[in-house]
């Protein structure tokens, strides 16, 4: 039996998120589906983590095994053939035997886009978070160095959370100013929990407006009492950018970046 890692990029727009399900078409159904189809042999796959309803992965990794012989580069072939477009396997790798995408996992980057313009426009509606007000960049990039390090994360887990640590370790939280009035936070980390990104976000886009201080965005994350009140920030704007799989201190940090 073969092992294989694979790496694959979505437009999560038509799906209702990675993981399959019994009533929803998912990302992770089509690529069983097809990959099934070109080794000949039912594929069960196993992905990094799931993602939400119209939450978008640039790399998103997929493990499996298989007892087929396709070489690596008739599957990357192949699948540019028979996937639909919004799906695409970007790398195909020969893997150790155990490996698994999640279980293997050391941390994750996960980018979220907002466009700050005066009229929404109707072509970033599925890809960012568009809004018309002001953020005063500075202070939300302030309040993002406060989620550095290990913290318990337990007031930005959002309800329907599975039973897991809130303790996770932060090793970047950075606002990135690109053109056009585009921002972009990355953010990466040895785990996330339900929702934690998104909820993140909410909050610091609060304290860009103006309608949230500095010190009570620290004073509510030390206490750690989520209260299931607010809503996550809309899921169009998130990206699973990279998941790696040696230690964060490891990592060729600056050429994974790139």
């Amino acid at each position: 039996m073969r092992t294989l890692k694979l790496t694959v990029a979505y437009d999560g727009t038509n799906y209702h998120g990675f993981q399959k399900q019994t009533n929803a078409l998912t990302v992770q159904q089509v690529l069983e589906e097809k990959l099934s189809l070109l080794c000949g042999e039912k594929i069960v796959t196993a992905g990094s983590g799931r993602t939400d309803t119209g939450v978008h992965a640039r790399g998103q990794v997929v493990s499996l095994t298989t007892s087929g012989s396709i070489p690596l580069e008739n599957l990357l072939k192949a699948c540019a053939g028979i996937l639909p477009k919004d799906i695409v396997l970007w790398q195909a790798e020969e893997a150790d035997e155990g490996f698994h995408a999640r279980y293997s996992a050391c941390w994750k980057r996960y980018c979220y886009r907002i466009v700050q313009n005066k009229h929404a426009d109707p072509f970033l509606r599925n890809y960012v978070w568009q809004m018309r007000e002001y953020l005063r960049l500075e202070v939300m990039q302030e309040a993002a160095q406060l989620l550095l390090g290990t913290h318990d994360f337990s007031f930005f887990r959002s309800a329907g959370s599975v039973q897991s640590s809130p303790v996770k370790t932060i090793y970047r939280a950075e606002w990135l100013q690109k053109e056009q009035g585009e921002l972009e936070f990355c953010i990466e980390g040895n785990g996330f929990l339900y929702h934690m990104v998104r909820n993140i976000v909410w909050h610091l886009v609060e304290v860009g407006k103006g309608t949230k201080s500095i010190a009570a965005f620290k004073s509510e994350f030390a206490a750690g009492k989520r209260h299931f009140k607010v809503a996550p920030a809309p899921p169009q704007g998130l990206y699973l950018d990279y998941v790696g799989y040696i230690p964060h201190f490891l990592a060729d940090i600056e050429k994974i970046r790139k």
